[in-house]
This record gives C-alpha cells, sequence and structure tokens, in this order.
C-alpha cells in the first residue's frame, strides 16, 4: 500500500492518460496585489471601464486582458494574505485583530491573475476551472469575459470555460476577492487558500464528484451499490458502456462489472447503477484504514473516452440511541476535537503536508475524530483522515433552505460522501434564532431529508446550544454543545430514540507553560478547571460525564487547537483563543496530557507545572499527575513525596513545598514500574535547537517540513521561562512559509513578504509632433499641457486629427509617501521599440521584466507633482489604438513603492517556538539555520529529492 503523502499527492490519479482526462493543479506562479474595497481608482481602475458589466469580455482594470500586472507579486497557492497583515486594535477581535475587514478597505480586497495555455490538440475537449475555496465573496473573469461570483468561503465551485479559452496563445484567469465581509466568529483567513485545478475531458465524462460507492458487509464479504452520474455535453445522444474495476489496499484487482448499451441525451446528465461484491473485505477502521480504488472506465464505440478515480473505504457506522457509536460492529467512543483551519505562520493557507501533521499531533493525545467546525474542510484534510484513521463530523456552513444554502450544502455531500473518515453530517451549529422555536424544528427536518436523499448511508446531525425544542427536536442525532448547558439526560428520557453527542465540550482556557494568572499579558493558568461555570465544564469533568453515559457517542473537546481570533475572556490586545489542548503551533497543553492518559494505552506519566520557581524557595505549589497507570509516586531530589493510586479518568495532586532540582513521577501497573517523567531547574539559556519532523522533502515545491525551535540550557534541558528572540535563514532550495510561537498575546509577525503600495499615473495628456526630438516644452518637468489632447476621450472617425511623425504623451503622479529603505520603481508600457522616456525631464532608461518595463527610481529624485513622458513614433492607429490597449492608461504607468519583508524572526514562548519550511522545486541539500544574540546558534539540513 503506498504511504499516505504519497496517495495524497496521486489522488490515485496517476494511473489515467491525461489525453483522456487530466487534472492539473493551477497553484504555481499567480501574480498578487492587494486593491481596494471602496475607492475603484485605488483598486486599478475596476468598474470604471464603459460597459464594463454591461457587455460580454468588457472586463476592466485587472480583469482585463490587456492589464499589466508585471509590478505585482508572485505568489503560490494556498495563499492568505489576511496572515501577513499586521495586528491592529481597530480589527475584528473575533478574527484575529488582522488589519482587515470595514476599518481597513486598503487591506480587504486582493487580486489573482494567472496566464496559462491549453493545446490545441485539446480542441472538442471540455475544460474547466475549480476552486476547493476563496474566503470570500469572489469574482472570476477568463479571458476579460465574467464567469460568476461566489459568495462562500468555504464551498468549492467550479466553471466550464471551453467556450472562452484561446487554443492559439494564451488565457488569463483574473479573480477578485473581497474579505470585508465575515462568515465566522472566527479568523478566517482571506485569499485563495485552497487549491485551483484545470480538469480537461471529453465532451462525455463522468460528472464532477459523479461518483458514489454504497458498501454492504455481511460477514468477510462486502457488497458495493455503485451510482454513477454521467454529463453528455455533445449535441447528439451517446450510447456507451461503463466498466467498473475495484482495486483493494494491495492494489491488486478484486471485483469488476461491466454495463452495456447505456444512453445519454445531449446537454444532460444520466444516471446509472452497478452491483459488485468484494469476496474478502479489508475494513477500514482507525488502527487498519484500508483504502479501495474503484476505476470507472466510460467506453465508447470501443475506445475508453473517459476514466474517473475514486477512493472509498468499506466499513459499516450506527449510532445506536441505547449504547453509543459503532464502528464495524465495536462499541467505540468518540474522542474527539473541534478544529478551525488555521495554523500559526500560514493562516488558513496550509500546505497539504501540514493537514496530515495536524491530524498526528491530535492522535498523539488520543483523539480519534474530528468536527470540521463549523464549515466544510478543505478535501486534503478527509483525504489525510482517511489514510491516517481519524472519524470526521463534516459540517456545513449554516442552516437554511434558500437555493444558495442548498446549492453549498449540496456540494459538501456529493464532493465528501465517498470518504470512509465520513461519519455523519452536521446541517448546523448553535443556530440561536432557530434553537427555540418551530421554525428550528422544520429547518432541521427539511435538511436532513435532503441529505438523506443525496447520501442514505450516514446520518445527520446539528450542534446545538439549547435544547428541549426547536433544532434538537428535529435534530437526526443530537450535538449537545456543553452538558453544562443542557439537562441530558432529561433529553434522553424525553426522547429515547435519538443517539447523542457532545458536539462541544470544554471550553476551558488555558496558556502553554503558564501556571499562575498574568491577566496583563493575557495568560491564564494552565490547570484544568471550568472556563467558563455555568455554561462548561472542565476537560475532566466533562470527559467523566460521557463515560458514565454508555448511550453518550462520544465527546468533542473545545478545541484542538488554539486559533487566531475569539479571545474569550479578553479582547485586544489578545490575538488567540486560549481554548486548545494544544496551542497553536500544536505544542501540547497540559490538558493534552489528561486526555491522553484516559483516550491512550500505552504507558505514560505526566507532571505540571514546571520546576523553574525562582525567588518561590519554600512556596507550595500545586503539582498534578496525569497517568494512565495504576499508582504514580513522587520524587523531589530523590526524596519520596508519596505514592498514589489513580481513579480512573482523574487525576493525582500534591501540595510540594518548592526547592530547586528535580520533580520526578514513578508510574506504576501490576507493582512494576512502566513509566517516568520528570522536570528539573534549569540554568540559563545557553543554546537553541532545531528538530524538523523530517529531513527528506519531495522537490515538487509543496512539501513541508516543520520544525521545532526550542532554547536550552547548558545541560540540554528545554527552558520553561525562555522568551529570546531568534533569527532564521535558509540555503539551498527550500523556504520558510511561517513562523509562531504559540503566545496568545504575540503580535510578532507570523509571516513576512515585501509589502507593495500601488498609484496609477495618470492626467494623460498626447501631442502630436512632426519631428521626435526631446524637446523640453514636450517632455520636460512642469509643462503646461492643458492645451493637449485627452487620449481617452473618445473622438468619431472623421473628428480624428491626421496622423503626424511622432506622438509625446505626458502623465503625472504625485509624490507618494516613502519611508527610509523603501525601493520605488516604474512600470511602464512598450509602445514602441524605440521609444524615449522621460521621469521629471531627465531621459531615464529601463529593464525588461515580464512584459512590461521597469525604472527604478531615488527617492531624492522626486517632486510634489511629477510626470512621465513617453516620446515615440507614431503607431498605426494613432492614439486610439494605443488608448484602446492601455487599459484607462493604467498600463502606461504604475507606481510601486516596496517596504521590503523583515528578516525572518520569532521568539521563543516558554522555550518553543516554530518554523515551517517548504521545499521550492529543485533538488539540493538545503539548510535552516538558527541564531539568537546570546546563545549558541544550530542548524537543521534537508535533503530535497
Amino acid at each position: 500500500m503506498q504511504s499516505g503523502e504519497a496517495l495524497l499527492a496521486t489522488g490515485f490519479a496517476d494511473d489515467i492518460d491525461p489525453a483522456i482526462r487530466s487534472r492539473e493543479r493551477l497553484d504555481q506562479d499567480w501574480r498578487f496585489a492587494l486593491g481596494h474595497a471602496t475607492d475603484a481608482n485605488k483598486d486599478f481602475g475596476h468598474g470604471l471601464r464603459a460597459f464594463f458589466f454591461a457587455k460580454a469580455g468588457y472586463g476592466d482594470g485587472p480583469a482585463s486582458r490587456e492589464f499589466s500586472d508585471a509590478a505585482w507579486r508572485l505568489v503560490n497557492l494556498p495563499h492568505d494574505w489576511a496572515v501577513e497583515l499586521p495586528f491592529d486594535g481597530r480589527g475584528n477581535t473575533n478574527h484575529g485583530s488582522k488589519a482587515i475587514g470595514r476599518n481597513f478597505p486598503e487591506n480587504s480586497v486582493g487580486w489573482y491573475r494567472k496566464a496559462f495555455t491549453v493545446s490545441p490538440a485539446d480542441k472538442g475537449r471540455r475544460i474547466s476551472l475549480e476552486f476547493d475555496g476563496v474566503y470570500r465573496d469572489s469574482v472570476v473573469w477568463v479571458n476579460g469575459h465574467y464567469m460568476g461570483t461566489e459568495p462562500s468561503g468555504y464551498s468549492g465551485f467550479r466553471y466550464d470555460i471551453t467556450d472562452y479559452i484561446n487554443f492559439d496563445g494564451e488565457n488569463l484567469i483574473a479573480v477578485r476577492v473581497d474579505a470585508t465581509g465575515e462568515e465566522g466568529w472566527f479568523y478566517e483567513g482571506a485569499g485563495i487558500y485552497r487549491h485551483v485545478w484545470l480538469t480537461k475531458t471529453a465532451p462525455l465524462h463522468v460528472a464532477q464528484w459523479g461518483t458514489f460507492v454504497k458498501s454492504t458487509v455481511n460477514g468477510a464479504q462486502a457488497y458495493l451499490d455503485i451510482e454513477v452520474a454521467v454529463d453528455n455535453l455533445a449535441d447528439a445522444d451517446q450510447t456507451f458502456q461503463l466498466r467498473h474495476e475495484v482495486y483493494g489496499p494491495d492494489g491488486r484487482k478484486v471485483a469488476e462489472v461491466e454495463t452495456q448499451s447505456l444512453n445519454v441525451a445531449g446537454h444532460k446528465t444520466g444516471l446509472f447503477t452497478a452491483k459488485l461484491a468484494v469476496t474478502t473485505a479489508a475494513l477500514w477502521s482507525l488502527e487498519t484504514p484500508n483504502l479501495y480504488r474503484l476505476r470507472t472506465l466510460l467506453v465508447k464505440d470501443g475506445a475508453v473516452v473517459d476514466v474517473y478515480n475514486t477512493r472509498f473505504g468499506i466499513r459499516t457506522i450506527v449510532f445506536d440511541p441505547d449504547k453509543g457509536f459503532f464502528l464495524n460492529g465495536k462499541n467505540l467512543k468518540l474522542q474527539g476535537a473541534n478544529n478551525h483551519q488555521d495554523h500559526a505562520g500560514v493562516g488558513v493557507a496550509l500546505p497539504d503536508g501540514l493537514q496530515t501533521w495536524r491530524l498526528n499531533q491530535l492522535k498523539s493525545f488520543g483523539v480519534n475524530a474530528y468536527r470540521t467546525s463549523h464549515h466544510p474542510p478543505t478535501p486534503e484534510l478527509l483525504a489525510a483522515a482517511d489514510q491516517l484513521g481519524m472519524l470526521v463530523v463534516d459540517e456545513h456552513r449554516m442552516m437554511g433552505t434558500s437555493p444558495e444554502i442548498k446549492g453549498q450544502l449540496e456540494r459538501l455531500i456529493r464532493r465528501d460522501r465517498n470518504h470512509p473518515s465520513v461519519i455523519i453530517w452536521s446541517v448546523g451549529n448553535e443556530e440561536w434564532a432557530l434553537e427555540g422555536n418551530p421554525l428550528g424544528t422544520h429547518l432541521a427536518i427539511e435538511m436532513q431529508a435532503f441529505v438523506k436523499r443525496l447520501d442514505p448511508t450516514r446520518r445527520t446531525t446539528v450542534a446545538t446550544s439549547y435544547s428541549g425544542k426547536g433544532v434538537s427536536l428535529g435534530a437526526d442525532v443530537i450535538g449537545f454543545n456543553y452538558g453544562a448547558q443542557h439537562d441530558v439526560d432529561a433529553f434522553h428520557r424525553a426522547h429515547p430514540d435519538k443517539p447523542a453527542m457532545m458536539s462541544e465540550e470544554g471550553s476551558t482556557l488555558t496558556t502553554r507553560g503558564i501556571y499562575f494568572d498574568d491577566r496583563a499579558r493575557s495568560h491564564l493558568n494552565a490547570y484544568d478547571r471550568q472556563g467558563r461555570p455555568g455554561s462548561s465544564l472542565s476537560i475532566e469533568e466533562g470527559w467523566r460525564r460521557v463515560q458514565e453515559r454508555p448511550w453518550m457517542s462520544g465527546m468533542f473537546i473545545w478545541t484542538g487547537f488554539d486559533y487566531r481570533g475569539e479571545t474569550t475572556p479578553f479582547g485586544w490586545p489578545a490575538i488567540s483563543s486560549q481554548f486548545g489542548m494544544i496551542d497553536t503551533t500544536g505544542v501540547l497543553k497540559d490538558t493534552a496530557y489528561y486526555l491522553k492518559s484516559v483516550w491512550t494505552l500505552e504507558p505514560m506519566v505526566h507532571i505540571l507545572p514546571h520546576w523553574n520557581w525562582a525567588g518561590r524557595e519554600g512556596e507550595t505549589m500545586d503539582v498534578r499527575v496525569y497517568s494512565n497507570t495504576e499508582a504514580v509516586e513522587l520524587f523531589l531530589n530523590g526524596r519520596s513525596l508519596g505514592r498514589k493510586v489513580i481513579v480512573k479518568d482523574s487525576h493525582l495532586k500534591w501540595e510540594v513545598a518548592y526547592a530547586p532540582g528535580k520533580l520526578s513521577a514513578r508510574a506504576y501497573t501490576g507493582g512494576k514500574q512502566v513509566a517516568r517523567a520528570e522536570v528539573v531547574t534549569t540554568n540559563v539559556p545557553a543554546q537553541t535547537r532545531l528538530s524538523p519532523d523530517k529531513i527528506t522533502l519531495r522537490a515538487d515545491g509543496e512539501d513541508v517540513s516543520v520544525v521545532w525551535v526550542n532554547v536550552l540550557d547548558k545541560a540540554g534541558h528545554i527552558v520553561p521561562t525562555a522568551s529570546d528572540r531568534v533569527y532564521f535563514e535558509t540555503t539551498g532550495p527550500i523556504r520558510i512559509l511561517g513562523v509562531g510561537n504559540g503566545d496568545p498575546n504575540s503580535h510578532e509577525a507570523d509571516c513576512v513578504a515585501d509589502r507593495h503600495t500601488y498609484q496609477n499615473v495618470g492626467s494623460w495628456r498626447s501631442l502630436a509632433v512632426d519631428v521626435i526630438e526631446g524637446r523640453p516644452e514636450w517632455v520636460g518637468h512642469g509643462v503646461d499641457t492643458s492645451g493637449w489632447r485627452d487620449p481617452m476621450q473618445w473622438m468619431p472617425p472623421e473628428a480624428q486629427p491626421p496622423l503626424t511623425k511622432g506622438v509625446v504623451l505626458q502623465g503625472r503622479f504625485d509624490r507618494s509617501v516613502i519611508a527610509a529603505g523603501d525601493k520605488i520603481a516604474l512600470f511602464i508600457d512598450q509602445l514602441s521599440p524605440d521609444q524615449k522616456i522621460y521621469v521629471n525631464g531627465d531621459l531615464v532608461s529601463a529593464q525588461s521584466v515580464d512584459g512590461a518595463l521597469k525604472i527604478e527610481l531615488a527617492a531624492a529624485r522626486f517632486k510634489d507633482v511629477n510626470t512621465l513622458a513617453y516620446l515615440l513614433r507614431t503607431p498605426e492607429g494613432g492614439i486610439p489604438g494605443i488608448a484602446d490597449r492601455s487599459v484607462g492608461g493604467s498600463k502606461w504607468g504604475t507606481l510601486r513603492v516596496t517596504q521590503s519583508a523583515a528578516p525572518w524572526q520569532r521568539s521563543v514562548f516558554n522555550g518553543w517556538a516554530q518554523v515551517i519550511v517548504q521545499s521550492t522545486g529543485a533538488p539540493g541539500r538545503a539548510v535552516l539555520k538558527a541564531t539568537a544574540l546570546t546563545l549558541k546558534s544550530s542548524a537543521a539540513a534537508f535533503n530535497i529529492v
């Protein structure tokens, strides 16, 4: 069986002839720039062109093919521009206090442009552009033609762009993204933060997400019911055959079937079924996540015209109202975690490898289920869950039955219903306007019936903060959000036929490595306790209550990871939540070790707090121990403080007078020591250490390594109070994607990038001249151009003046705000091969950059009002011709001021930080180096293959 990463990379699609079906990632080399949410002039003139939205093909500003984006940044997807923005007290604390939203129109719109080619050999095929997710309110143009708008930041969407493709040259995708509005109450990022694909098929093909494999297990045998949707985008009816081949986890064919003489009318979709049997089924489970592949071949006139691969698993799932959840007939408690798509350093733009890494971090303390709160997940998360053996509650964004909401729900179900990891669909979360009234009951029933028509194999749930009325009565499986807010026993007695789960529990508030509250720094001690008394329970109490109720299917902790935003109980300057069992970088907090002690079997023991308390000698410390063994004995500097027996699902506690040295715990089962842990008083910080999760990366420009950064003393112990600032640099074919440290109060940059501001040269005037000379009265600074022609003003053909030998174009721009160290450049057009360019009357030279010309300028040359002048031979067609191609003059001159990115750096928080590095696409040896002012440096070497 292939490795998880290999499967994630290939998606089983590597054996499809691209001449039959191809699906290419369009993630590399997008041009990006910030526009403006309220000022069209600062939004590159978008929306100002005549007939812009009245006529087809009149995309203007960056949506126009003629627009020059040479001055824009080059970025790869996934991309989140919000994570690059500074923190600001005027920002929404629920969104992490980033400088984005209503108060920051200059940061809230982003433009993306990408050029691509399509071979003439693809004529006759259907070509589609697919977006896995754009946050949010995206508008897409292809070759200047409007494709559509998608308001959701989480639903994938697709445009058939066949009719707009230029097969003989370059094609252009332009995407305008407006993140001014918000969908959630948590950090949501901004931009094209998921993958983009270009798909090519024959007119007769399997539809997008067009297969559905339903399995029934009977002893060792499994029966497969297959549904296939076939699109016929040809004019005539089509007759064909479908052949289904099933390949097992080891890659060998285990079953096949063929159906003959099928027919789909022109421009229609047909739905076809088939049945197969797998004689000895390898079930998908948490321990053995066996995956099968369905290979569907569409054959017409003896030739294969389409191949479609579907990954699926064979397993059974049951939510029982009396006994809880069953997987493959085995009763299993859901040990779950809620999570948003947000990670330190990269925001919501997670590389695929980081999805896998995060799931492994959750699995390390016993998590077996993941709730995608509160929106559809990225497809790669589910692929990783399939491969690793992680159960998933797949959640829709909003309750409702309007066409838009139902359309988004349908896309979610069709996209995800073959994933064996998905065990239930969640159609809503804490819909307060619905939870207590009949409309909530009705909508829950309607939505669940709609889901059932799309997927009869799974049940549905709604997560509620109030039960007894409304939504909870209509829920198929009730999801209780926080036991303290419900009388779960009374609800179960009143509705004994309704299965249940704790869809959220905990909401505890802890800061990693902090053991005394420091509210001035937004730090809260890490001891498990009720985070919001009366509304939620401690982690320990919540789990005990679930364990005591066999009918409760399980518990989903709020949350697995800390995330930006929702800074309860603080506002600014706090910038991230503290609900997580692990911090924003993935370092386990002490509460994660409690869960590890009750959710895993491998003997373990954990001590808190750390043992660095200089100045508190003799003070009594609250020492707690988590372990899954029978008993633990605690020692201070070799002296026993007593052995205690562990009460199931609980912890041990000692009151210990602090003395420097070593606090150690020895854990026993059956009288034998089976685990040991210690915390020591460290010396002063002396050195850094880098610990990559892997040192061999694929040279694909996508693979990542997650690198822990620690500050150690001379003895090699992590200093749990260290806060040293560490600087990072790379050599070789790797780049840094982001850094973090898990401090909910840190305003250091997670992601550094050049910051560009743009200013169009405007007030253009033209003068026809008979000689091509740089006369001061034509190209000099301060020339009176009031009597010159406005080149943008349309004139009828009969009013056009006769052509002269030459023409002068002059535009003006004001002095920009320029800080010390800023880089300044003018990007101009190549209007003729022998043109001359003047800036403030001085003849300047330019270098060719991406189809444009770039002039580097010094700040000392700037005046309050500046001029840019072209002197050139009059082109064929005269001024109207070059004006038509100028995109409102913006192509003739754009001033860019660049604030260069700061060096990569991060302060460790309580001894820890993190760096995420990615291969650049070339093979070779690479090194990440860490330096700090008073510490010994360290390095990590990588092989890129």
